[in-house]
C-alpha cells in the first residue's frame, strides 16, 4: 500500500527535479538550445522540450535565436523555492512523528 500511495509523489519529485536541472543548465550555459541541453543533462530532447515549455509558460526562461536564456525571475524563483522546500522538509516531518506515535 504505502508503495502505491507515495509513487505519484516521487514521479512528482522527479518532475521538479527535471524541471529545476533544465534551470539551472539554461542559466550556466546560455543561451542555449534543445540538443545542448539533452546533450548537458542526458534527457532525452522530448523531455527537454516539455521543461522548457513549461519554464517558459512560468516566465523562467525566454527562446531567443539563440538558445533558452533565463528571466530576471530567475533568482527570486529560486529563494522561493528553497523557502518552500523548507516548508515541505518540516511538513514531512510533522508527518513522520505522528506515524511514530
Amino acid at each position: 500500500m504505502t508503495g502505491e500511495m507515495l509513487s505519484g509523489t516521487f514521479e512528482e519529485l522527479d518532475l521538479i527535479e527535471r524541471h529545476i536541472l533544465m534551470l539551472k543548465a539554461t542559466k550556466e550555459n546560455q543561451p542555449v538550445g534543445i540538443i545542448r541541453l539533452s546533450e548537458l543533462l542526458g534527457i532525452p530532447k522530448h523531455k527537454v522540450r516539455y521543461s522548457l515549455r513549461l519554464l517558459e509558460r512560468d516566465g523562467l526562461i525566454t527562446a531567443t535565436q539563440e538558445g533558452a536564456v533565463v528571466t530576471d525571475r530567475y533568482d527570486e524563483f529560486m529563494e522561493k523555492l528553497s523557502t518552500r522546500f523548507d516548508d515541505i522538509v518540516s511538513r514531512i516531518d510533522e508527518i513522520r512523528n505522528e506515524v511514530a506515535e
